[in-house]
């Protein structure tokens, strides 16, 4: 062995040897604690486990270091999709497997990382899905149109363990971590009290699984490279840029055999298509006539959302019915505001006061109630009685003049409502034909 191979291999001794230690594990239960969770099958939670911390943590490392560790089934859990198409199946690991997959995910990610493509955008450091979505939008500016959007059909459950661990080979020699790795994807699922073996896949809900997940799709990004294509790609969610109809359909074909028979891979059929991209939902954008804006299913979904949270008939006061609408609100905002056409989030805020306005319109149950509370709100008595006094329902007055004065924009403000378009928008530029999204 001569002494660059030696250096390699103690610094490969000193990885294995980083993740048991003590302080490495500390770190690893801070960010798991950050991320909060449920418990796993044993039912113990973060905080249980904190009450005991160091002697849990110096149990793990025990365990880890004499290879008396067995992974514990992940917990199954279904999330609804979004439009109810189906679900998706997430597995929650017991705290000390999260712990122990949150040290890994510390120390090989540094290592891993920087050979991943500058076209990967998911579960990295220093990367979001603002980043790959503008890069997007530079290719389509530069005339390549046409998108090849391949979407692959349950991802994290069809990832092939031996390919994974060969790959993994690539960059880490000490054994025994690709043996640790092997381990935690072989750990099984609890279903009904069952042990179910785990012969495919990672589990969603591990912190280690976005790792693995990019050593695995790195193949296709390298690939992609080889050709010369142009992609952005966010976890398995992945676009290529071409110039013409045809060629997007040649590369989809080709693609599609690589991921099949090389990766082990499916393409969800439904899903992965070639169009312009006015025409394609990148992580919830499209790109019109180079510019950026909220894809039409996803504005549609956001609509759904706000008159779910704007029931009728509720008894939830206005400003806690204002501060519900604002937890959601705020985070969707700070997410989409990356949008090139500002009157989308301006319709979404002036929806969700139409809904309000609606409900309390519809409290006052009588129209002398109504037309006694617009008057009060300073309206002439001639516009209140035409208001009041007609065939409208709730719905269609609180679209009227006169309920709209009555409470305008800055009311609702003064009770609460995150308003994002009037001044982290007000300065980009409006553009007029937004109404024709994909």
């Amino acid at each position: 062995m001569d002494k660059s191979q030696q250096l390699e291999f103690q610094f490969q001794r000193d990885l294995f040897e980083e993740i048991c230690a003590p302080e490495t594990l500390r770190r690893a239960f801070r960010s798991v604690k950050r991320n909060k969770g449920a418990p796993g099958v044993d039912g113990i939670s973060i905080e249980r486990y904190e009450e005991d911390l160091e002697i849990n943590l110096l149990h793990l490392r025990q365990e880890v270091r004499t290879w008396t560790f067995s992974p514990t089934p992940v917990r199954r859990v279904e999330i609804p999709k979004p439009g109810g198409k189906g679900v998706r199946l997430l597995g929650i690991p017991i705290v000390k497997d999260r712990v122990l997959h949150m040290a890994m995910k510390m120390v090989l990610e540094p290592i891993l990382d920087p050979t991943f493509s500058k076209s990967s955008f998911g579960f990295r450091p220093g990367k979001n899905q603002e980043q790959a979505v503008r890069q997007a939008q530079t290719y389509v500016k530069a005339g390549k149109e046409y998108v090849v959007d391949i979407d692959l059909s349950k991802f994290f459950d069809r990832i092939n363990h031996d390919r994974l661990i060969s790959r993994l080979k690539g960059y880490i020699k000490d054994s025994r971590i690709l043996r640790l790795t092997g381990m935690i994807l072989r750990g099984g699922i609890m279903i009904d009290g069952v042990r179910t073996p785990s012969e495919e896949g990672s589990v969603q809900g591990s912190p280690l699984s976005p790792l693995l997940s990019n050593v695995v799709l790195d193949e296709l990004d390298k690939e992609l490279e080889k050709r010369d294509l142009d992609f952005c790609r966010f976890a398995d969610d992945c676009n290529i840029f071409v110039k013409t109809q045809r060629r997007a359909v040649r590369v989809m074909g080709s693609i599609r055999k690589f991921i099949e028979k090389k990766l082990k891979l499916k393409i969800n059929e439904e899903k992965s298509k070639t169009a312009k991209s006015n025409e394609v939902k990148f992580l919830g954008m499209t790109i019109i006539d180079g510019t950026i804006a909220i894809a039409k299913a996803t504005y549609k979904r956001a609509m759904e959302k706000v008159k779910s949270l704007t029931p009728r008939g509720t008894h939830l006061a206005l400003r806690e019915a204002i501060k519900e609408i604002n937890k959601w609100f705020t985070g969707w905002a700070s997410y989409f505001k990356m949008t090139q056409y500002p009157s989308q989030i301006k319709g979404i805020e002036a929806h969700i006061r139409r809904r309000l306005r609606a409900r309390i319109v519809k409290q006052q149950k009588k129209k002398r109630n109504l037309f006694s509370l617009l008057r009060k709100k300073g309206m002439r008595k001639e516009t209140a009685g035409k208001t009041v006094y007609s065939d409208r329902g709730p719905w269609n007055l609180s679209h009227t003049r006169a309920v709209e004065r009555a409470f305008p924009t800055q009311w609702f403000i003064e009770r609460g409502q995150k308003i994002v378009s009037n001044s982290a928008l007000g300065h980009w530029f409006e553009v007029e034909r937004w109404v024709k999204l994909a």
